[in-house]
């Protein structure tokens, strides 16, 4: 799977853009705030998916204009097929993220799922590993939507159910049959989650062996990864557990069990590396992590998907780096950094991106200065 070409207007801080990547490796070089991130989140935004910084579709747009558009070129198992995500704000005919594929209108961009894969990986995926569940939870859920289209469908009833049930917590004292109504959402969130956490627990399964056979690599052997899945309900009774649970649901006013509370443990030579790991057991572990993602979606659908690698190299030493550019290597790989001299070895292309301008740039050109400086304007 690659990008042939990809061309942006009114996104964020771009007014317009045209790229043709390399098949291999591209990389996008500039100072800090000049827009490199926003064209690795616009690549991303192809898989459908919402933006890996947490920003709302409104934000995407360029300040002072109406819209924003993503266009792109892209070859699947020797299939060309162009995507258009389009960026309104709310108010418009049709706000948010709608997509077309090939001039056809797939209505949200959400439907996207499946079509276009990617991996990113960034400096605040640290999170993965010592922030909440809830990030983790997140970095499977997006997964399962680019393996598994219909996953998205599922995880969305089982919320709308929650999202009821919840409702009902809260005014339960003033709602009539409210015990009956909470038994029949009990029963229809169990059968929803049974769903979700099968296939959560299937792909840590899967996923766990191959990142820790990848931390071992960096680690030259000498610290073992071990990553589990933690099931609210590991015997598959789960209704039992939320009609047992429901005296707490109803003095907190929500929810507490279920596929929306669950977790991923990860441990570094037998302890928790949320709070007993080193920064750079930490950052290794992510690494780990995403390399398996990537490894599993080319297992899955027989092609790799598109790495984007956001300004993660300057985070990593040196042995660290050379692991991750070798895993690279054969792969379509688009790269951020302010540092554009340490790309000068590699045989890919190389951009320069400086207040939303994107411009070729020839490895000669480069300034090696003793200042450390990545570029000669």
């Amino acid at each position: 799977m690659k990008i042939t070409r990809i061309e942006l207007t009114n996104f964020r801080n771009i007014c317009q853009a045209e790229l043709e990547p390399e098949d291999g490796l591209t990389v996008i070089f500039g100072k800090n705030g000049q827009g490199k991130t926003n064209l690795l989140e616009a690549i991303w935004l192809l898989t459908g998916a919402k933006s890996f910084r947490g920003a709302k579709d409104a934000e995407l747009i360029q300040r002072q204009q109406p819209f924003s558009i993503i266009r792109a070129e892209i070859e699947s198992r020797d299939i060309e097929k162009e995507i258009q995500i389009s960026i309104c704000p709310p108010g418009s005919p049709k706000p948010g993220r709608t997509a077309k594929v090939s001039g056809v209108d797939q209505g949200r961009a959400s439907n996207l799922a499946g079509l276009f894969r990617a991996v990113v990986f960034e400096p605040n995926h640290l999170s993965l590993v010592k922030g909440s569940p809830e990030g983790r939870r997140k970095f499977v859920d997006s997964a399962l939507c680019q393996l598994y289209p219909g996953y998205l469908a599922e995880y969305r009833r089982y919320l709308q159910v929650l999202s009821q049930k919840n409702a009902l917590l809260k005014h339960y004292r003033r709602t009539p049959g409210a015990a009956e109504m909470l038994d029949i959402y009990d029963e229809q969130m169990a059968q929803a989650a049974q769903k979700i956490t099968k296939r959560r627990q299937d792909y840590i399964a899967t996923l766990a062996p191959l990142a820790t056979q990848n931390y071992a690599n960096i680690s030259h052997g000498a610290e073992k990864l071990e990553i589990a899945y933690i099931p609210t309900a590991p015997q598959g009774n789960l209704q039992e557990i939320l009609r047992n649970n429901r005296k707490e649901d109803l003095r907190c006013g929500f929810c507490t069990v279920g596929p929306h509370r669950e977790d991923i443990s990860i441990f570094i030579n037998g302890q928790p590396a949320r709070t007993d790991a080193s920064q750079g057991q930490q950052r290794s572990a992510v690494l780990s992590l995403k390399l398996a993602e990537a490894t599993m979606i080319e297992q899955i659908t027989q092609e790799h998907p598109v790495m984007l690698l956001d300004d993660v190299l300057s985070e990593l030493d040196e042995g660290r780096q050379q692991y991750l550019l070798s895993r690279m290597e054969g792969k379509q790989i688009f790269v951020s950094g302010c540092d554009g001299t340490m790309f000068r070895k590699t045989r890919g292309k190389m951009f320069h991106m400086e207040q939303g301008t994107l411009k070729p740039w020839k490895k000669g050109e480069l300034d090696v200065s003793s200042s450390g400086a990545a570029y000669s304007d």
